[in-house]
């Protein structure tokens, strides 16, 4: 059987890249209790981090940011470039701005503090599973409040005012135009920035969860985002169809 092939589908397979060891052997612990998840690799910094994503291919690497010899941000960059598969949630005490983003933008799909309780780790690792992305409240207003900011920037340097909620953002300069979004899928992309659920974005509009994950993948091909995490990180403004 080769790495990331298991019996037992259900099961998460996990690495832990933390380059402090009694965090690493704490989460270890933890997870390890999980019936539905394995620990299958630990690493001590970025560059083992991406060495044991390539040999087990795991479903979710867990992401310390500030390790040595390669740092979180560069190592989930490699992963999530040359592994696509596999989920990186980032588990950090950094919270300024610019480290929040960089990680988004480098693949992140998940961004949890370091005093986030165990049941909440444990979700996110769950939502990660099920296609989901994770951001604590105060990680979502800071990529909300990001994107409020980029996207009246962009207004402003085209001479125009900003009016009525954002609803995409843009991708930089050579990339593909995105197309409008309707009215449904501009609110639905606001309640992604804001940290909701596939299920809690679904109670709020009245739609069934797999209707939500069909929207926000004609969302992610509209606005070319290659991950949900990134469409919050999106800064043009995209005319809502009529």
């Amino acid at each position: 059987m080769s790495a990331g092939e298991r019996a037992d589908n259900s099961v998460i397979r996990i690495v832990i890249a933390e380059d402090q060891a009694l965090v690493r052997r704490g989460a270890t612990i933890l997870l390890s209790m999980e019936p539905d998840m394995e620990v299958v690799g630990q690493a001590r910094n970025g560059v083992e981090a991406v060495e044991l994503a390539q040999l087990l291919l795991p479903d979710v690497v867990l992401m310390d940011l500030h390790m040595p010899l390669k740092g979180g941000v560069a190592a989930t960059r490699e992963i999530t470039k040359a592994h696509p598969r596999t989920q990186i949630l980032v588990l950090t005490t950094l919270d300024d701005d610019e480290t929040v983003f960089e990680a988004v933008r480098a693949g992140a799909q998940a961004y949890l503090l370091k005093d986030a309780s165990e049941e909440e780790l444990l979700e996110t690792i769950r939502a990660l599973r099920r296609g989901e992305s994770r951001l604590t409240p105060q990680i979502a207003r800071k990529v909300m409040d990001q994107f409020r900011c980029l996207a009246v920037a962009h207004s402003d340097s085209e001479g125009t005012v900003s009016t009525g909620p954002v609803n995409s953002a843009p991708a930089p300069a050579g990339n593909p135009v995105a197309e409008p979004l309707s009215e449904k899928e501009g609110k639905l992309l606001e309640l992604i920035a804001e940290g909701m659920t596939n299920r809690q974005i679904a109670a709020t509009l009245s739609l069934a969860e797999g209707t939500v994950k069909n929207y926000i993948s004609r969302i992610m091909e509209k606005l070319h985002a290659n991950t949900r995490t990134e469409l919050a990180m999106m800064s043009r403004r995209q005319p809502r169809s009529e």
